[in-house]
């Protein structure tokens, strides 16, 4: 059975591949973009199953417009897929207020008054999935990366407490933390700092190296990851998290290791601060 989605930020990454793979499919595609030019093959191609909409992640009555239209015009909506984002990266100190607020407003309170316009929609039509696109850095934290970090550790509680309140609805919701992939993200959209010479030879910087291409290019397949992603609409109940690629399932895992090793030495801390009854 066909299914209707509703994805922000196709005109690239994997917002593009996953578009790119369900229309080819024929599943129905509601995207956002900042410029149409560059989804109008897509558009071409598909042109009645690709509806696909200008949307600025930091303007949230467009976004709720946006979703309130979609499900007026298409009458469901299946699955709405958060992917619209970006990275920024420099010491926490180059950061400008700008870049802050910017990141802030796209990364995090994008998606969330995504999600929140949604769900009065998915709980009247009695079913539906919310996949949130995070990142292994909404669980493992790299320097020179902070803003980045502080919008993916938000929006993974937001997610996960969101999902609690609206299972007994039939909607899931699930958290996809993939690990570095040949995307634009990384080789092309990345915004940097004005970097401070104070930082050079600083862990901080150590990002240039990955940023540049001419390096290891990153492991992670963007088709692939995007085929899991669409297959995980299919599980019952929704998977919670779903961790893309095997370099950051490792870090993953040893950075959640080395966080419970540290609370296990804190048991007799907490308890002394307990009341003494």
């Amino acid at each position: 059975m066909n299914k209707t989605w509703l994805i922000t930020g196709v005109s690239s990454g994997f917002g593009y591949e996953l578009t790119r793979q369900l229309l080819a499919k024929g599943d129905t595609v509601v995207g956002t973009v900042r410029n149409k030019a560059k989804v109008a093959d897509l558009g071409e191609k598909y042109p009645t199953t690709f509806d696909y909409q200008i949307l600025d992640m930091t303007d949230t009555p467009a976004i709720q417009q946006v979703v309130k239209e979609a499900f007026e015009k298409h009458g469901k909506i299946d699955v709405i897929i958060n992917n619209a984002g970006y990275g920024l990266f420099g010491a926490a100190e180059e950061l400008s207020d700008e870049q802050v607020e910017h990141i802030i407003a796209t990364n995090l309170t994008g998606s969330i008054q995504m999600i929140r316009s949604a769900l009065p929609f998915l709980r009247k039509q009695g079913h539906g999935r919310i996949i949130q696109i995070s990142s292994y850095g909404g669980q493992v934290a790299f320097p020179g990366n902070s803003m980045y970090h502080a919008t993916k550790f938000g929006i993974e509680g937001f997610c996960e407490s969101v999902a609690q309140e609206v299972a007994p609805f039939n909607i899931g919701v699930t958290i996809v933390e993939p690990g570095g992939a040949r995307t634009e993200f990384r080789y092309g959209s990345a915004q940097l700092a004005e970097l401070m010479p104070e930082y050079d030879g600083n862990p901080a910087h150590s990002f240039l190296a990955m940023l540049d291409s001419s390096n290891v290019l990153a492991p992670g397949d963007p088709s692939e990851m995007a085929k899991r992603i669409i297959e995980s609409v299919d599980i019952t109940p929704a998977p919670l998290r779903m961790v893309l690629g095997s370099q950051a399932l490792a870090s993953t895992i040893a950075t959640l290791e080395n966080r419970l090793a540290d609370f296990r030495t804190q048991t007799e801390l907490a308890a002394s601060t307990d009341y003494k009854e």
